[in-house]
């Protein structure tokens, strides 16, 4: 009994430390996927946020527009806006097994019908792992102070 307990108390930091490697890997990958998502959305990607987003995908616009997957994907291709810089700060991951939640701010700026906009945003995103990968179940935006 004492030599398991020994053994347990030599793996215990080593596997701490595995443990935390991988919840900062899947951090990183959390981020890395909400940045791609900025960029597909700049680009106007929609096959890039076919890979990003749930089929299911249940978004709620800033302005308290519902959308899924089929009408967030035809807002971003609309030709009436034309995003000129989008960018994601203050963000941070929150891990619950297979699922992550991130929150942060949200900045976007270029012309609409023709006339210049800039949004300011606080966003949360929720991700689901499924197989190897991360997918957006969730997103709901509210507008920010500039």
């Amino acid at each position: 009994m004492w030599k398991l307990f020994a053994v347990l108390l030599v793996l215990a930091p080593q596997l701490t430390a595995q443990a935390r490697t991988a919840l900062d890997g899947d951090r990183n990958r959390i981020l890395s996927l909400e940045n791609a998502w900025n960029q597909a959305v700049h680009q106007k990607d929609t096959s890039a946020l076919k890979m990003l987003l749930s089929r299911d995908l249940v978004y709620v616009d800033f302005d308290g527009k519902l959308m899924d997957s089929a009408a967030y994907l035809a807002s971003v291709q609309s030709q009436a806006i034309h995003p000129e810089r989008i960018v994601s700060e203050s963000m941070n991951v929150h891990l619950y097994g297979a699922v992550a939640v991130v929150n942060g701010v949200y900045r976007e700026s270029g012309t609409k019908s023709g006339k210049s906009y800039t949004l300011r945003e606080r966003f949360t995103d929720t991700w689901v792992r499924q197989n190897d990968s991360w997918v957006c179940v969730a997103s709901q935006s509210t507008l920010a102070s500039q």
